[in-house]
């Protein structure tokens, strides 16, 4: 072969492979780039393995606890006919979030968390089986409120331990996606919860000791799951018990705005707009559905959260969360005031979906802050403010409600708190223009 017939072959396959490697338009890398950027993955936090047992038990264990909420509230109106005795389920509950709250988060950060949440757990079964007891035997309503202040211990440290459980089995760039699945567990099981509490009180002909038993079983569940999480090390505290020590965590929400607001938001919002408590009178004596329909209507918000918290899933992250958050709860206000005016059991259901929707987008905006801005070895103690602030807006409100429906009525109370929330909403973003401000929670770094 000829020299030049060698330096054609040579020209040749070179243009070849610049036609190859070399294609008309934006180079590969660039493509790869782009769509790296703009790819979301709905799933991201499902695909590590303690994350899906930590789904798993919370989603069992809230099942066990919303078929018991059902159970309470009907057992001991069914016994008393009492909105008060109603209000003071929540004031049973919320003493021991109160006092305990601070102990509570130091534990969580001093000892191991997943020990703490096992002997939580243990103490919430053997209260519910109180439960099923009394009911069995019809003991002494006192006997039911010390069951249920039982219940707050437990769930005071079970959530402090809880809380910090998410950095544990998923990396930091997922955490907003697992805020969301995290919050749709919860959410899943309260839509199915309240219904099966209903199912079941009805089978047993009014009786709520097999909604108890229930409970029992799902906390013994849990506890099989939570043997098998593993979960990261993370940094603990090493800090002296202290009364400084345990106001770590409130230092910390105090000296970081946009946590403080959030937290704010939510405590006022739902202390004033909370309906739920008053569910057995409006099922019973306004909407006149019964034990089935209580079911449906504590399982309609829930279904609402379902419903945005897969919405939020399977969307990209928010680029103005602080907006976003201030019209849920603003929406949420609206939906309370036509739930607590309705006399049409549809149209209450799908105002009480709409109200669960927009508190989601709550919670998944401040658990995500939460994750982000929080240090491991301060998790437990922060948490356990947090517990303060929802255990106050939960089961405060529940005693506010039942205190202003026995003074006022039931619809007055209700109507009357959505517009406190809408009121709440407003002070919140004046006083705190951070919130307003706030854009992709993603984009929010941990704070030294």
């Amino acid at each position: 072969m000829s020299q030049e017939i060698r330096e054609e072959l040579a020209r040749e396959e070179l243009e070849a492979s610049a036609r190859v490697v070399s294609p008309p338009g934006p180079l590969p890398i660039q493509d790869e780039a782009e769509e790296h950027r703009t790819k979301h993955d709905a799933l991201a936090a499902l695909r590590f393995r303690d994350f899906r047992l930590f789904f798993a038990g919370r989603l069992i264990s809230t099942l066990g606890e919303q078929v018991v909420n059902v159970a309470i509230g009907w057992d001991l109106y069914l016994r008393t006919h009492s909105a008060l005795a109603l209000g003071f389920v929540g004031l049973a509950q919320i003493i021991p979030v109160i006092t305990l709250a601070l102990p509570a988060g130091f534990v969580a950060d001093r000892v191991n968390r997943k020990a703490v949440m096992m002997g939580a757990q243990t103490l919430l079964g053997l209260c519910a089986l109180g439960l099923a007891l009394l009911s069995a035997w019809r003991g002494p309503i006192p006997l039911v409120y010390l069951c249920l202040f039982g219940m707050g211990v437990g769930e005071i440290f079970n959530d402090s331990a809880a809380s910090t459980m998410v950095p544990q089995t998923v990396p930091p760039q997922h955490f907003e996606n697992a805020a969301t699945w995290n919050s749709s567990s919860w959410q899943l099981a309260s839509v199915l919860g309240p219904a099966l509490g209903g199912f079941v009180i009805a089978w047993q002909h009014g009786s709520a000791t097999l909604a108890y038993l229930l409970d029992v079983a799902t906390v013994a569940c849990y506890i099989v799951l939570l043997i098998f999480l593993r979960g990261r090390k993370v940094a603990r505290s090493r800090e002296a018990p202290s009364l400084r020590a345990m106001g770590a965590g409130a230092n910390f929400i105090r000296r970081t705005p946009i946590i403080l607001a959030a937290i704010t938001l939510d405590l006022f919002a739902v202390l004033l707009g909370g309906a739920t408590t008053l569910l057995p009178i409006f099922a019973t004596d306004i909407l006149h559905v019964g034990a089935v329909g209580l079911g449906w209507l504590r399982a309609a918000p829930s279904l609402g959260a379902v419903c945005m918290a897969m919405f939020l899933a399977f969307r990209p992250p928010f680029k103005r969360a602080g907006r976003a958050l201030l019209l849920a709860v603003a929406a949420f206000g609206v939906a309370t005031i036509i739930f607590g005016l309705s006399r049409n059991f549809w149209l209450s259901l799908a105002m009480l979906a709409l109200l669960g929707a927009m508190d989601n987008v709550s919670v998944v905006v401040r658990a995500t802050l939460m994750l982000l801005r929080v240090p491991d070895e301060l998790r437990g103690r922060i948490a356990a403010v947090n517990s303060i602030f929802i255990g106050a807006s939960n089961q405060l409100g529940g005693f506010e409600s039942g205190l202003t429906a026995t003074l006022f009525g039931p619809v007055i109370s209700v109507a009357a708190g959505g517009v406190g929330t809408l009121i709440v909403v407003a002070l919140v973003a004046l006083i705190w223009p951070e919130i307003r401000r706030l854009g992709q929670l993603g984009e929010t770094a941990p704070l030294e």
